[in-house]
């Protein structure tokens, strides 16, 4: 957590940064980073605050041949792990900062955190964002309490704003970092799923640039058992924890989306006490295609009934796409970390991941225009028990024959078995049909 203000000497015990080494240290060395109390300390003074969230049996175990258990971090009330960090941090703020007020720039889920818990603490709580940012975001973190300024046409903008309302009135500044007291908050999901999963052989945290989930938990667990495997999974088009473990240090050129569908598995890594941490204690780091984690969210849809954002749906994304083959047969958690994404985008998500799935398809091919051509077809689709979703007729601008249509079809399949066999069943009849690829 960046802490930027003109009483910040005033945390400097609480929030001290984690001391950096050039030397490579030991297990017991960085436990000493963030103390196993010190996460201890954290579960103790957020149980009322924030929820003890189930870790549940999942139904996908024997699809992917696992003892999988899902810890459903996206129950929290912002619909976020991030409340557990923030939580932690805003009561250890001195009482007189507490008067005067925080203050954060972005729509983030981060922002969505502070605005709902420094509201329940009664703190004054300010958020700023750019007028880029959708209504639906504006309006959720007015509804948990926070003023709520609309500033500038971009995220630096409405930062700068944000500053300058810190230094002028004596408001705390806060931005996403990794200070000891914000990886001990976010560490107690590791000593949650201890407790509630026994005998756990791996757990599968998202990664990404803002994996401080990913070390607070890591220091957790590993002291309770070191044999548990802490894997991290990041996405292919984003590897920021990769190329900054590879690097040995924070990259600062790395690409990032500001598509919203990605969220903070595409943001810059900020701190590297998180990175000190993964590199000692996370024994594996693997990155997923996009594909693979819209195919997760439309599986944990189905089988959990659970709605999640690409952030919460990128871990059992590496089980989806066969990144880890060496837990066949093993008992493994997946922390779902967060369930914030707008509706319209979740919409364009299913629709995706179910032609991905090869559940949706869609044909063309010419008919001539005669009676009865099309209720033929409709034959074969009703044998294949393939449902029609939607069927178009075109004739104007068909320029194969003269009296002739073509019939561009979308179908309902069970999966890619059954996809096989109707597009089979169509060429049989129809050579010439038209198959649209995915």
């Amino acid at each position: 957590m960046k802490i930027v203000s003109r009483n910040e000497e005033l945390l400097r015990d609480a929030l001290s940064r984690i001391p950096q080494s050039s030397s490579r240290t030991s297990l017991s060395s960085c436990n000493k980073l963030i103390r196993f109390e010190d996460i201890s300390a954290a579960a103790f003074k957020i149980q009322c605050g924030v929820q003890k969230t189930p870790c549940m049996y999942s139904r996908l175990s024997k699809q992917y041949g696992m003892d999988i258990y899902l810890k459903k971090e996206f129950l929290q009330y912002t619909g976020s792990v991030k409340e557990r960090g923030v939580l932690y941090l805003l009561t250890s703020l001195p009482q007189d900062q507490q008067r005067k007020g925080v203050i954060v720039a972005s729509d983030s889920n981060f922002s969505m955190a502070v605005a709902y818990h420094a509201s329940e603490l009664r703190i004054p709580v300010f958020v700023i964002m750019s007028t880029s940012t959708s209504p639906a975001r504006v309006k959720m973190c007015r509804e948990y309490g926070a003023m709520v300024i609309s500033y500038g046409t971009t995220a630096k903008d409405s930062q700068t704003h944000a500053r300058r309302l810190a230094q002028e009135n004596g408001y705390l500044y806060l931005e996403e970092e990794d200070s000891a007291v914000y990886l001990s908050g976010l560490g107690t999901v590791g000593l949650e799923v201890y407790e509630q999963v026994p005998k756990l052989d791996a757990v599968i945290f998202p990664a990404g640039g803002h994996c401080g989930l990913l070390a607070g938990s890591a220091a957790a667990l590993k002291h309770l058992n070191p044999h548990i495997s802490v894997i991290g999974v990041e996405s292919e088009n984003f590897p920021v924890l990769q190329q900054s473990l590879k690097a040995g240090h924070p990259t600062e050129d790395q690409a990032c989306s500001n598509h919203h569908f990605y969220g903070d598995v595409s943001g810059l890594c900020f701190g590297s006490n998180s990175l000190q941490l993964t590199g000692k204690l996370v024994d594996k780091v693997v990155a997923v295609r996009e594909e693979d984690i819209l195919i997760s969210m439309l599986r944990l849809l189905e089988y959990e009934r659970a709605t999640v954002d690409a952030e919460g749906a990128i871990g059992l994304a590496a089980l989806v796409a066969g990144k880890l083959p060496e837990l066949k047969g093993k008992r493994v958690a997946i922390v779902i970390c967060s369930g914030n994404l707008e509706l319209h985008l979740l919409q364009q998500c299913i629709a995706r991941a179910l032609t991905l799935d090869n559940r949706v398809c869609r044909f063309s091919l010419v008919l001539s225009d005669c009676p009865g051509d099309i209720s033929k077809l409709l034959e074969i689709l009703a044998r294949e028990e393939a449902r029609v979703l939607d069927i178009r007729q075109e004739r104007t601008f068909v320029t194969s024959e003269l009296f002739a249509v073509e019939v561009t079809c979308t179908v309902e399949t069970r999966d890619k078995i059954h996809a096989a066999q109707l597009r089979n069943a169509l060429l049989e009849r129809y050579p010439t049909a038209a198959w649209t690829e995915r």
